[in-house]
């Protein structure tokens, strides 16, 4: 049964616009799982836009599943998650222009560079997942790092399926799967889902899980956090 991992990041997003104390990250990752979340996500930014630092310390001691923290592969970045130990550790590129992340990360243009920040949270027990475009030397670079895990960027596909366009990247999303698979490695997906085209990408043999955020907290705006990820819980898992 394919998993559903829920970003707070937006949370924190509106608590910053008035740098205040609510919404609290902390409650919303509790309301999460209480309505079915099976993991907890949050990217610390190298700008600190949203998350903040004390909350990825807090959230590691409240989130009793697994909390992944979304990370780049910056050394003050990587300092402090191998002093926190999130569960798991999934490797983004980032860019601080980008409003939100725009691809996958380059793992085979950068091999050396990315493997050596993947040692060092893997030697603290971290698992590591690399956030990639479903192209096939991505996949293999991830395999030949030694990386256990990989994330299919899905904004392609979500821009296409608004589109009315998503055939071909829903084809290519099941390719690189089957391919990521028969390479030893799990696979998750995230970017972009939301409530109308989740169901395709769920249904992918071989899928792990979704990592959503944005769609869930917009929704919950009209419904509250806890039916919000119920909603979509439902969907991917039915």
């Amino acid at each position: 049964m394919v998993k559903l991992g829920v970003n707070i990041d937006h949370i924190a997003t509106l608590r910053q616009a008035r740098q205040e104390h609510e919404p609290d990250p902390v409650a919303a990752a509790r309301t999460c799982l209480k309505a079915g979340a099976d993991s907890i996500v949050a990217h610390l930014r190298e700008d600190r836009r949203h998350i903040q630092d004390q909350d990825i310390v807090l959230l590691r001691k409240a989130v009793r599943t697994r909390f992944n923290l979304e990370m780049s592969l910056a050394l003050s970045i990587l300092d402090f998650a191998c002093a926190v130990k999130p569960d798991q550790a999934t490797l983004v590129p980032e860019r601080r222009q980008e409003i939100t992340t725009e691809g996958g990360l380059d793992a085979a243009g950068h091999l050396f560079k990315v493997k050596k920040g993947c040692q060092r949270l893997m030697d603290r027990g971290i698992v590591v997942s690399m956030f990639i475009d479903p192209h096939q030397k991505q996949i293999e670079a991830v395999a030949a790092i030694g990386a256990p895990m990989v994330e299919f960027h899905t904004g392609a596909y979500a821009r296409a399926f608004a589109a009315g366009r998503a055939k071909h990247h829903l084809v290519q999303l099941r390719s690189a799967c089957a391919y990521a698979r028969q390479l030893g490695l799990i696979v998750n997906a995230g970017h972009g889902l939301n409530y109308d085209n989740v169901c395709p990408v769920a249904a992918i043999a071989g899928m792990e899980e979704l990592n959503i955020g944005y769609s869930i907290v917009s929704r919950a705006v009209f419904t509250g956090l806890e039916q919000a990820v119920k909603d979509m819980a439902a969907l991917i898992k039915r």
